[in-house]
């Protein structure tokens, strides 16, 4: 595998308690998100929430990620399935990438079917903004079945 990249992620404080199982069977398998880094050895140097809403630890945690060795910081899958989907990702996304020079992705895991299904019924990802955002967990029905 010779290549190498230095991960975090910031999970939404709504989910504090989850173990992230999700996150790391993604990991392990490169599924979802993290299927972008097939071949590639991957290294998980930080784990963090938001710390809720407005999510006061997007501005200090990837500082300690980077300093950590992060190249990549990964918002959590949570972040988009939770009801409702976080308002602030987008911002989120681009405060990361030109305050710490990171990159950025939306997503960890698979969409798991079951929120996949009511999100659709509900319209939660209708405007187009979404299509990017959604765009590295959206995987297909079998996967996302795998992840209920």
């Amino acid at each position: 595998m010779g290549e190498s990249v230095k991960l975090g992620i910031i999970i939404c404080d709504r989910y504090r308690t989850c173990a992230g199982g999700k996150c790391m069977r993604a990991l392990r398998n490169r599924e979802g998100a993290f299927e972008r880094y097939r071949g590639v050895d991957v290294e998980l140097v930080g784990f963090a929430t938001c710390n809720g809403c407005p999510g006061g630890n997007v501005e200090y945690v990837p500082q300690e990620m980077k300093k950590n060795g992060a190249e990549v910081v990964h918002l959590a899958t949570g972040m988009v399935v939770g009801y409702p989907p976080c308002p602030r990702i987008g911002y989120f996304s681009r405060f990361i990438r030109e305050k710490y020079g990171m990159d950025v992705v939306v997503g960890t895991h698979p969409i798991p079917q079951n929120y996949y299904a009511t999100h659709k019924n509900l319209g939660s990802w209708d405007a187009a903004a979404w299509k990017d955002l959604l765009a590295p967990t959206l995987t297909d029905e079998k996967t996302r079945l795998s992840y209920d």
